[in-house]
């Protein structure tokens, strides 16, 4: 009698977040104001999962005020979020870009 094993696939730790937050992220594209910067941090910062907001190649903390002052509100920035909150997604909409 033969025992065979089945082969997995098993990942570190590290890498298992990493592949989790790839999969799992919700990108929205918007047109924030200056004005508008700290009532989005807030909204940001009630939820319990990463937000980012990026345009080209530079990506700070949605939840970080002084970060998020620091984009070029001039541009359309995109918003990832790496999971789901339903009253942070309706939040985001009253922002929307036109495509």
């Amino acid at each position: 009698m033969s025992t065979r094993r089945k082969k997995t696939f098993s990942m570190c730790a590290f890498c298992m977040h990493k592949w989790k937050r790839k999969v799992n992220v919700m990108q929205h594209k918007i047109k924030l104001r200056p004005d508008e910067v700290k009532d989005f941090v807030l909204a940001a910062t009630k939820c319990i999962f990463d937000v980012d907001i990026s345009y080209n190649s530079f990506t700070v903390d949605a939840k970080s005020l002084i970060g998020v002052l620091g984009l070029n509100f001039n541009q359309v920035l995109t918003v990832s979020c790496h999971g789901y909150d339903a009253e942070f997604e309706n939040y985001l909409n009253k922002f929307a870009a036109a495509s």
